[in-house]
């Protein structure tokens, strides 16, 4: 049980967390300017599903698991890829919200920033 609470449980109070806010019918940030609301609301998106990758991969590297480094991130990524779809798909059915493959690519992205950063600061730290 102290594994599951130390390993997995920030992944899904995390990923509850995401869900609670994909449920919020509009969460404009009103700032004044709608190029400024939009560019704020996809930075969140980089910056929530970076955290949610960074979770599941240090959730996978505690499991005793036959996998490489590469097998680690791309179980992670594969999962949170699934997650943001299905999240996605979820705001489809939220009155003033929309699910759109835009937002999945822009997930992605920051999906692909951790692994990225943690690859290279590998590399570095081997030479």
């Amino acid at each position: 049980m102290n594994h599951f609470v130390s390993s997995w449980l920030p992944v899904l109070v995390w990923m509850a967390i995401i869900i609670a806010f994909s449920s919020v019918p509009s969460l404009d940030p009103h700032l004044g300017s709608e190029i400024l609301d939009t560019v704020t609301r996809k930075i969140a998106h980089i910056g929530e599903y970076s955290i949610l990758i960074y979770l599941l991969v240090r959730a996978l590297r505690q499991e005793k698991l036959n996998l490489s480094a590469q097998g680690i991130l791309q179980v992670a990524f594969l999962v949170a890829l699934a997650f943001a779809i299905s999240d996605e798909y979820h705001q489809l059915f939220v009155l003033g919200r929309e699910g759109t493959f835009r937002d999945v690519s822009i997930d992605a992205v920051g999906i692909t920033l951790v692994p990225l950063w943690l690859t290279s600061a590998l590399a570095r730290n081997k030479k």
